[in-house]
């Protein structure tokens, strides 16, 4: 039986593995959350929207007869991750997660290491009102409605039409970002904290360049737990996993 691969994207890896799929023939779909709006050419079929679930997705990998998964959602998209997990377990399907390294403080980085997104909200509902670049994306910008007295700065790719922040500064753009563009960004915002997911790479690290380089302390954001399973961290070990697992 030939390989046939479904990819939960979500990350520049996820892209640069596309590619090398396309490039190997193997036949693929790429599938993207349904709360993104807008997606870069792929030289893949894509798949925009949700499965409904861990039975949804069990259903579609049957119905599509996928062989393999391999998740390169977000290290935060954790509820993806674990539908993966729980449908590749009742399909018998091949899942492997293509991951990123979490970041590590180095000399001159001032981190408070928080578990969640709810404890950097209940962080700063705890501090006098400041400059905050609130770099969460916008699932779960809400959670910080609880400490309105802050000025926020975001940074997010999709427009939103409302925003849960009274106090709020919003800018749409696409990354990557240079390091040298966020300290311009800091210093014109007077930025004083970040907040900050651990999501790992190079791709967003720029940010924690830039508060390091300023003296800008971090919340920083742990990634939730996931079971266990299979891991590679680069596109090509991750290919060359597909090569390993066929059986064709």
């Amino acid at each position: 039986m030939r390989s046939h691969l479904l990819i939960l994207a979500g990350t520049t890896e996820a892209t640069d593995l596309a590619k090398l799929v396309a490039e190997a023939n193997i036949p693929a779909t790429l599938s993207y959350a349904g709360r993104v709006e807008r997606t870069k050419p792929q030289p893949l079929p894509k798949r925009i929207g949700g499965y409904g679930g861990a039975q949804g997705l069990a259903e579609y990998l049957c119905a599509e007869q996928v062989t393999h998964v391999i998740d390169a959602t977000h290290p935060f998209a954790s509820q993806m991750s674990v539908n993966a997990i729980n449908a590749c377990r009742e399909t018998g399907t091949q899942l492997c997660a293509l991951t990123r390294p979490a970041w590590d403080s180095v000399d001159g980085d001032q981190w408070h290491r928080v578990p969640t997104i709810g404890a950097a909200a209940e962080y700063l509902q705890g501090m006098e009102d400041t400059n905050v670049m609130l770099a969460i994306g916008r699932m779960h910008l809400a959670e910080f409605a609880c400490a309105p007295q802050h000025q926020y700065l975001l940074r997010l790719v999709d427009k939103a039409e409302t925003l849960p922040l009274p106090k709020a500064t919003a800018l749409f753009s696409r990354g990557p970002f240079s390091t040298e563009d966020d300290i311009a960004l800091m210093r014109d915002h007077n930025i004083k904290l970040l907040v900050s997911k651990n999501a790992g790479g190079r791709g967003t690290y720029s940010k924690i360049e830039a508060a390091r380089h300023l003296g800008i302390p971090v919340v920083m954001i742990d990634r939730p737990a996931i079971p266990e399973r299979a891991e590679v961290h680069t596109p090509k070990d991750a290919l060359d996993w597909v090569h390993h697992t066929s059986t064709s």
